[in-house]
């Protein structure tokens, strides 16, 4: 594989035979394997990945390890120009970025695009960041002594990525992590290569140096878990399931390495007797169904209070079933990620209906023309699903979401916070009272009134309570203290000596 002269213009609409391994300059693994990185919604092979090994990892923490000081020794200032320029060629290249995030994902191009606007602005906002670097100055017990916090980096960041929104999860993790002072090696997601690979292309263009910036890919066992376990990788921060998180949690806490999770959902949307519904049903359908389910901060668990229970249950089913499925603009959703998350979730639905819940709509694989050979399923509706089945307790990760009737208020909160889950909440009512209580009592990292379950901003935190997290926060300011330490510095000054 031949790397373009640094004079020739970028081409992100070329991808390579086989996507490499990244960071300072291009390789493969070094066995040479490869896997096969497939098309969604057709289930044809696009393209050959490197498949990395432990012998890859080490390569690429060691050099990463060798580069961070230089790094942390420009001013973050610098740092956050640098980071500034990856954001401005993303806009450049957007259309490019887009095309790949819709091929390796299935989506369509028009959320391809919304999903490459928001990783543009997240790495504008933290390039900003660069310019408000807060610490903290204060006061002391002592004359003639000053005291204040400052920043510092940590080292070496291990990210590893979802594939549900591939080139936002690489940018909510790679511009804090840079702009602290950190080396990073981003472990691409298997099913997510492309999105990844243009990132480090423009990362390189940007300037950012050698090893500070690195990709690997492969599988989980072989590729992930050798970065968790590196004693020379200071935080690791990882998006992904609740198993993985809590092997990552206990092997990195080993070693007392700074660990951030942001792990699945089941999140509540209550509908209370005062709701307007229509705007409860569009809000339900954007939170359920949008980007095939594949959000953690999906809407699975809609709790519809009794009085409005009928006819909210009508209006959704009916509007469910205009959805169109399919990689057009003019189609709701497209195909999940992959062949065994497809039938790992329905499965799951087959269990339930055996269990004694009721399949509304949907609950299949799309088949047929426009769909043969990808993995689209058709958006599924359940009802009389007990709040303790499996089906209620387990994040789908899919265009699947259940129907509770519940009496009033009180009993909607109750089940809403029954969960082992508290990632994100929405009520629908228009009581102000109501909705102020719900904000106060709701367990979740985030609330939603008379809106949708999902939906981040780069200036705000998100992440949530129990199995949803372990209480850092990405995005937002917040996300300076995943990587970054704080170090308390003390001068004293003796004023005879002026």
């Amino acid at each position: 594989m031949t790397t373009a002269a640094a004079t020739a213009p970028l081409d992100l609409t070329s991808i390579p035979s086989v996507i490499p391994n990244q960071g300072a300059g291009d390789r493969l693994a070094a066995d040479g394997r490869t896997f096969t990185k497939v098309d969604p919604a057709t289930g044809k092979a696009i393209c050959e990945v490197a498949r990395s090994s432990r012998a890859d990892v080490e390569a690429t923490i060691a050099r990463a390890k060798a580069a961070q000081p230089a790094w942390a020794s420009l001013t973050v200032v610098k740092r956050g120009d640098i980071l500034r320029q990856i954001a401005q060629l993303m806009q450049q290249h957007r259309e490019a970025i887009a095309a790949l995030v819709a091929k390796e994902t299935g989506k369509s191009l028009k959320d391809a695009r919304g999903e490459t606007d928001a990783a543009i602005e997240m790495g504008f906002f933290v390039a900003g960041e660069g310019r408000r670097f807060y610490g903290q100055t204060t006061t002391s017990a002592q004359p003639n002594k000053s005291a204040m916090v400052m920043r510092q980096p940590l080292g070496v960041a291990g990210l590893i990525i979802a594939a549900n929104t591939p080139i936002a999860n690489v940018a909510w993790k790679a511009f804090p992590a840079l702009l602290c002072g950190n080396s990073a090696i981003l472990k691409a997601s298997e099913d997510t290569p492309l999105s990844a690979w243009a990132f480090g292309v423009l990362a390189k263009e940007a300037g950012v140096p050698d090893g500070v910036y690195q990709t690997i890919h492969g599988f989980g066992e072989e590729a992930g878990a050798p970065l968790v376990e590196h004693e020379d990788v200071a935080v690791v921060s990882f998006t992904g399931s609740c198993e993985v998180g809590r092997w990552i949690a206990e092997t990195a806490g080993r070693r007392l390495a700074k660990v951030c999770l942001e792990l699945g959902g089941k999140n509540p949307l209550i509908v209370c007797d005062d709701a307007d519904l229509q705007n409860a049903v569009t809000w339900t359908l954007g939170s359920a169904f949008s980007n095939a389910g594949q959000r953690c901060a999906a809407g699975s668990r809609i709790l519809v209070f009794d009085a409005v229970y009928d006819r909210f249950k009508a209006m959704l089913v009916e509007a469910t079933n205009k959805l169109k499925v399919g990689t057009a603009d003019t189609d709701d959703y497209g195909p999940v990620i992959n062949e065994q998350q497809m039938q790992g979730m329905l499965a799951a639905v087959a269990r339930a209906k055996a269990a004694g819940a009721t399949t509304l709509t949907g609950g299949e694989r799309l088949t047929g023309p426009g769909y043969d050979g990808g993995f689209f399923v058709a958006p599924t509706i359940i009802e009389h699903a007990g709040f303790n089945d499996e089906i209620s307790r387990t994040e789908l990760f899919g265009p699947i979401t259940i129907l509770y009737r519940v009496k009033d208020f009180e009993e909607a909160i109750a089940i809403a916070n029954d969960s082992p889950f508290g990632l994100t909440a929405s009520i629908h009512t228009t009581n102000l009272h109501r909705a102020m209580t719900f904000i106060g009592r709701i367990q979740a990292g985030v609330a939603v009134v008379n809106g949708g379950t999902y939906g981040s901003e780069p200036h705000m935190p998100f992440g949530g309570l129990r199995q949803s997290g372990n209480g850092w926060r990405e995005a937002g300011t917040q996300a300076l203290d995943v990587y970054s330490d704080l170090k308390t510095v003390y001068i004293i000054h003796n004023p005879e000596r002026v």
